[in-house]
């Protein structure tokens, strides 16, 4: 893939569960170097790390990072990314990946896959991913956000509740059922310009409700391309149990 664009990993020091959770040590390394090193390996033409915070600043400098000192006001890691494209005076048409900063085993190829996407679908203001879900109970997780897409794989609507739903037979689904299910990948693309826009759309009652930022852009009529990812990512980091699973298999990938 010969798409040109930018990474930018947001990192917020606040964490409900996991205070400080950029910094936090993975095998030795801060977890925000991590993800750094896995953006480095997808080919960006620029890195950056987009945070409110200077511990996260004087960390990332350390290891050589390009880092964007950011508001702490931003109400979502769109925003912040659009601030650092306002700082770094990004022109309109270049492509931007948001790589989450608790992602250390993000495959190099999705990030390229995602931008990719966006740059050969201009009808498109965002791209992002998707991966078919195989388990009865996760169609049912509300922490795993479902997605919908259309026949031009463009989405129709992302929730956090069992979409689509079996009027006839919801409580025990066959394999084939299931199959249907899309779980939603918190990658995404944006073209520049969108991200300029974007702060400045109203929030509508559907992101309040389901607390998922990209049904602003659907609301407000915004396409938003989406593809099954040509690699699984690994686990991220959300609670202290994650650590050491995710320790254990960044030992293996660099054994």
């Amino acid at each position: 893939m010969t798409s040109r664009f930018k990474i930018v990993i947001p990192a917020r020091y606040a964490s409900t569960r996991l205070p400080g959770k950029p910094l936090l040590k993975l095998n030795g390394k801060p977890m925000i170097e991590h993800v750094y090193q896995c953006a480095l390996q997808a080919g960006a033409e620029q890195v950056v790390i987009a945070t409110d915070d200077e511990r996260i600043v004087d960390v990332a400098k350390k290891f050589s990072a390009d880092v964007c000192l950011t508001s702490a006001d931003h109400q979502s890691g769109t925003d912040r990314l659009a601030e650092v494209c306002q700082q770094y005076q990004w022109q309109d048409d270049e492509i931007v990946v948001n790589l989450q900063g608790d992602e250390p085993l993000t495959p190099a190829d999705i990030l390229q896959q995602v931008a990719h996407n966006l740059d050969t679908h201009p009808e498109a203001g965002m791209a992002t991913l998707s991966t078919p879900i195989t388990q009865n109970e996760d169609v049912f997780d509300a922490n795993i956000v479902k997605v919908i897409s259309n026949h031009n794989n463009m989405a129709m609507y992302f929730s956090r509740a069992n979409i689509p739903f079996y009027r006839d037979d919801n409580d025990a689904l066959t394999d084939e059922q299931v199959s249907v299910y899309q779980r939603h990948l918190g990658i995404y693309a944006y073209r520049v310009s969108f991200l300029k826009n974007y702060s400045k759309l109203p929030i509508c009652a559907l992101e309040n409700i389901e607390k998922l930022e990209q049904l602003r852009a659907l609301y407000h009529g915004v396409s938003i391309h989406v593809e099954q990812a040509k690699s699984l990512p690994g686990p991220g980091i959300d609670t202290p149990d994650d650590i050491q699973k995710v320790c254990q298999l960044l030992e293996a990938l660099y054994d």
